[in-house]
């Protein structure tokens, strides 16, 4: 399924979405995590920032943060939430970062991108840390496609494995700083990863 594909699939589950992710918890005590491993905090960056449910953890600890997401009716509700901030429409497998950032959140986002794109896209955005910089994502434990059900809209997934991203970030500079089945004994993964200093 192209990112574009599953844009309009939030698209049109944006407000059943936004109403039920306002009152969950998940993923915010992986980013207390990752923000204590911040030495600056100048610039974030929320990839596949939906309705920017993140985002106000991200704003309290002094970031200036920029959401990216592919679906429009996503971003219409993270604009409402923080007028203040900017958002950018786009596909992060098209989308080339304009800066370095202090810290990358990719919270249940990038395991909807092709299985081809893994690789590069994680790359891209190792890339995009600057020196001290964390990175917080999600995937899966294993290497695969699959697709699942979501409030009537069909949804696809993907991953490289724990074994693989890890060498990715190997590869690209950065140190694994935590790995975590949060949700054992489902396959989701949550990585928390830092840029070497230079």
């Amino acid at each position: 399924m192209k990112p574009h594909e599953t844009g309009k699939r939030y698209d049109a589950i944006a407000s059943w979405w936004n109403s039920n992710q306002d009152a969950t918890s998940s993923g915010v005590r992986y980013l207390e995590r990752a923000l204590g491993y911040c030495t600056y905090r100048r610039n974030a960056l929320d990839v596949g920032c939906g309705g920017g449910r993140l985002i106000d953890m991200m704003t309290r600890a002094g970031f200036a943060v920029t959401g990216i997401d592919v679906s429009q009716q996503m971003l219409r509700h993270a604009r409402e939430r923080h007028p203040s901030l900017t958002f950018v429409h786009a596909d992060i497998c098209e989308w080339q970062p304009p800066a370095r950032y202090d810290l990358i959140v990719a919270w249940d986002s990038t395991f909807h991108l092709p299985h081809a794109t893994q690789q590069p896209v994680l790359e891209k955005l190792c890339g995009a840390l600057a020196d001290g910089g964390v990175l917080l994502f999600t995937g899966a434990s294993v290497d695969g496609e699959i697709t699942g059900e979501m409030h009537g809209e069909t949804f696809y997934y993907s991953s490289l494995g724990t074994v693989e991203y890890l060498r990715i970030l190997q590869a690209a500079g950065c140190h694994c700083l935590l790995v975590e089945r949060d949700q054992y004994p489902e396959l989701h993964t949550v990585v928390i990863a830092i840029k070497a200093d230079r």
